[in-house]
């Protein structure tokens, strides 16, 4: 039976990626769980994986630097949220990623490809390696690091919700309202805050009380009044737009 190791700083993200891997590959054996790069190391050093999956970033040492002293004895696959600059240095063939949230479709794609290597010895990665420290250097350097993952309390336990998992943000009292298409929950950051850390070209505040994520609007139309109201996508409220945020629909 193939092992592997789990390496993640996030517990959540740890769970959801041993779940989906029961459901696509139950006769893998997770022969372990990290937080950090270190930890894998050691870990990899004790129980000897025929795979890792790899948060690339993670306090202390991340998952690439991990990555360079373990691609010659196992496996890699790295779990990222990044989603924009860094595919092309993953494309090229020797080295597997998955986007979070990790989806069952897309592991067990990851999966097939694996059973195929596990036929052979892993293959020689530093190159990739060093151009997917290159690329990632120079996509920090452009971009802000947004917010990618919402933290909200269900109970005794803490969901983490990936933002393109969110409808809209609105202001509730001294919360604020997270509308996703399967839940509506509370959380105690502030709309400001969320506007402020939020990746502008992801979500637009079209009122005062509501930020929408763009690729989740179905259309806008008038009331009977002349307001702009907006539908989202699998859901079925109205949202207002405010007169000072009319202009990002200027052909309505």
């Amino acid at each position: 039976m193939a092992s592997a190791l789990i390496v993640d700083d996030e517990s959540p993200m740890r769970d959801q990626l041993r779940a989906r891997l029961a459901e696509v590959w139950p006769d893998l054996v997770i022969a372990g769980e990290a937080a950090n790069g270190l930890d894998a190391v050691s870990m990899a050093d004790r129980h000897r994986p025929d795979i890792v999956f790899l948060d690339i970033r993670m306090p202390g040492q991340g998952g690439i630097e991990a990555a360079r002293q373990l691609y010659n004895r196992c496996h890699i696959v790295f779990v990222t949220a990044y989603d924009q600059y860094a595919l092309d240095a993953f494309e090229q063939g020797a080295m597997d990623y998955l986007l979070k949230p990790v989806v069952a479709e897309r592991l067990r794609v990851t999966c097939e490809r694996l059973r195929t290597r596990l036929t052979r010895a892993p293959e020689n990665i530093g190159e990739q390696l060093r151009q997917l420290t290159q690329i990632l250097q120079q996509g920090e350097a452009r971009k802000p690091a947004y917010l990618r993952w919402i933290q909200a309390q269900v109970g005794s336990n803490l969901r983490m919700i990936s933002t393109r998992e969110i409808l809209f943000f609105q202001s509730d009292d001294k919360y604020t309202l997270v509308q996703t298409a399967q839940a509506q929950l509370l959380i105690r950051k502030t709309l400001k805050e969320l506007a402020d850390e939020l990746d502008p070209d992801e979500f637009w505040r079209i009122h005062r009380s509501t930020l929408v994520r763009v690729d989740a609007i179905a259309e806008v139309t008038r009331d009977d009044r002349g307001r702009q109201m907006l539908r989202v996508r699998n859901h079925p409220a109205l949202l207002e737009v405010s007169r000072n945020h009319a202009h990002l629909f200027q052909q309505m």
